[in-house]
């Protein structure tokens, strides 16, 4: 398989996060800052390190950034030189852009510009923890987008005996059912008739509107 070769510019402590993370994974990371003990600090972990402006599009020509199949445009404080490294990396033939916003204005110009995603670490650090103080019974297993998570629980009191089709989760809680887990760490049964009663025990898999469900899990409507 290609290893896929990332530019990561601006070093913050959110950019040599990323630059030393994707370096673990073995993918050629590029990483730009114009502060030099910024690039210092990833020097010996990255494929390539360069101390220069993410605005001058002929550094970044010159430094590869062409090469890229990903840039990451990690710069959240500065609106314009965020603007420029995503339009600079556009120039240049990058296939796929990624940027930080510190607000949804930055996210708004971003996205006008051309980046296909934003990351807004607070806020989305924010979304996460609200979510793990939401949660008393269910443990999410996956987020698959910002509003939708694969999880499982223990199989509710008010649910065991009653069937799929008596109790309309889709329609109540806006839940999808992907099968019923014996134990936890066991093989999950994704063979449910909708019109048979639920078991007492075991743990519920299913695919939720994380924040629908959330709500209803911190008002205590899943005790066992």
């Amino acid at each position: 398989m290609k290893v896929q070769t990332i530019g990561v510019l601006g070093l913050g402590v959110f950019g040599q996060t990323i630059a030393r993370e994707l370096s673990r994974y073995e993918y050629d990371v590029i990483a730009v800052d114009y502060k030099p003990d910024h690039v210092q600090a990833v020097a010996d972990k990255v494929t390539h390190a360069a101390i220069g402006d993410l605005t001058d599009y002929e550094f970044l020509k010159d430094i590869g950034i062409e090469q890229c199949d990903l840039a990451i445009v990690a710069t959240g404080g500065n609106l314009e030189s965020a603007v420029l490294g995503v339009v600079n990396c556009k120039k240049l033939g990058v296939p796929q852009i990624i940027s930080k916003a510190r607000s949804t204005t930055f996210e708004e110009v971003l996205y006008e510009v051309g980046v296909d995603a934003v990351i807004s670490p607070e806020r989305d650090s924010g979304i996460r923890l609200a979510s793990k103080i939401l949660r008393n019974k269910i443990d999410e297993v996956l987020r698959l987008d910002p509003d939708t998570s694969l999880i499982e629980f223990f199989v509710p009191k008010e649910w065991a005996g009653k069937s799929l089709l008596e109790l309309d989760l889709r329609k109540k809680y806006d839940l999808n059912i992907i099968g019923i887990r014996p134990e936890k760490g066991e093989p999950i049964n994704s063979l449910i008739p909708v019109d048979e009663p639920l078991p007492t025990d075991g743990l519920i898999v299913a695919i939720a509107t994380s924040h629908v469900f959330e709500k209803f899990d911190y008002l205590g409507y899943f005790d066992r």
